[in-house]
């Protein structure tokens, strides 16, 4: 499992995300896209500024270099997944669309790709969405029917009254039911998926 962080870069939350994911029975590989300019500093502020600097289709093909080298280490099924979250969820569906051998994308309130791209998506995509983040849900209709015409394996799930970054236990916006929801969720779609 590839796990892709928010904009704030490798923080202690989705390092828990890593060691979550790890004590379900999955290796996981949290990957820090700021090592390029010097890893993800304490301040989320710098972080944030550092993501922006970041050219997304450029980044969006080292996570999927990842995804060849996962696949063939040792002791692995030979299949890979990729969770990502906020702009991680973004570049996930960006995974999704550049790298064949995905086999499961997980996006948290992600970014869609263009309509016209979904027909190079190869992964199941269980896609989770916050009932309130009305820029990133303008997209899911588009996304949906595009992922519907061409008959591609997915889920999406929308959680009513919750925000964006619903998911991040360290944010004020973090909702415990919602969270839990996705998360088992998550944890069945991937077990699923990624079964040898």
């Amino acid at each position: 499992m590839i796990v892709v962080h928010e904009n704030r870069g490798l923080n202690p939350h989705i390092k828990d995300i890593a060691r979550r994911l790890a004590l379900a029975g999955f290796c996981a590989f949290a990957i820090d896209m700021l090592s390029p300019l010097g890893g993800t500093p304490a301040d989320e502020d710098k972080a944030r500024a550092m993501i922006a600097k970041l050219d997304p289709k450029e980044t969006a093909h080292h996570i999927a270099s990842a995804v060849t080298v996962l696949g063939h280490a040792p002791g692995a099924s030979g299949k890979v997944g990729a969770v990502g979250f906020c702009w991680g969820g973004g570049m996930v569906n960006r995974v999704a669309v550049i790298e064949p051998s995905l086999n499961a994308a997980v996006a948290y309130y992600g970014v869609q790709p263009p309509a016209t791209d979904v027909p190079k998506i190869k992964a199941a995509l269980l896609l989770h969405y916050a009932g309130l983040d009305e820029r990133i849900d303008a997209g899911i209709p588009a996304f949906e029917a595009a992922l519907k015409a061409n008959h591609k394996k997915f889920e999406i799930d929308v959680y009513p009254g919750v925000n964006h970054a619903f998911n991040n236990d360290t944010s004020s916006r973090y909702d415990k039911a919602a969270a839990g929801l996705a998360w088992q969720r998550t944890i069945a779609f991937l077990k699923r998926e990624l079964a040898a």
